[in-house]
């Protein structure tokens, strides 16, 4: 195993491990998930840290393992539409911070746009197809949007400042040192 990809591993297996650990200690103080997403900052800060591949990966790995070990989310559909909705977060963000070189901020922003339109679409899915339930486009908006401003807020702030953090303690590889496992030897 080369350096890389242990680092890029190791990495990944440490964002899960985040992911699972932050939402219990938010729900602890009664700050619940759906309000500040604390899950989802391991997972957009992944996107700036890993390759698409391990990026896209904690985003799916994470609400699924949340679901089997912690009951948060539920694992149907919840747990099910987010492992969507995060794994879209993380390739974006890798994709475009590091394969197209777009600055932070227009990352994050599209990175967490495209994750929920994801989660939209997903959402619509399971509760049409498989829950026969009607699909409401005003209360999903309202869940991501507006139910989520304190979460929002959090991450187009914690998160930019992390990612600075990182840069400036050379843990963020350099764009050319990003590549999947697959096109190492």
């Amino acid at each position: 195993m080369n350096n890389n990809h242990a680092k890029q591993t190791i990495t990944a297996g440490l964002l899960i491990a985040l992911g699972l650990v932050l939402p219990m200690a938010f729900h602890t103080f009664g700050m619940g998930g759906p309000v500040f997403l604390p899950m989802h900052i391991p997972v957009l800060l992944g996107g700036f840290v890993l390759s698409p591949l391990y990026a896209l990966l904690v985003g799916m790995v994470t609400p699924i393992a949340s679901s089997v070990l912690t009951s948060m989310p539920p694992l149907f559909p919840g747990a099910v539409q987010m492992m969507f909705e995060l794994g879209t977060y993380g390739l974006v963000i890798s994709y475009l911070y590091h394969k197209r070189n777009i600055s932070l901020f227009p990352t994050l922003l599209t990175g967490m746009l495209a994750g929920r339109f994801v989660a939209g679409a997903v959402n619509y899915l399971l509760l049409t197809q498989f829950l026969a339930k009607a699909f409401k486009l005003k209360v999903f908006l309202t869940a991501a949007f507006v139910t989520a401003v304190p979460g929002i807020i959090i991450q187009l702030v914690i998160i930019p400042i992390m990612v600075r953090l990182l840069e400036k303690a050379n843990f963020i590889m350099g764009k050319e040192n990003i590549n999947d496992s697959r096109t190492q030897s």
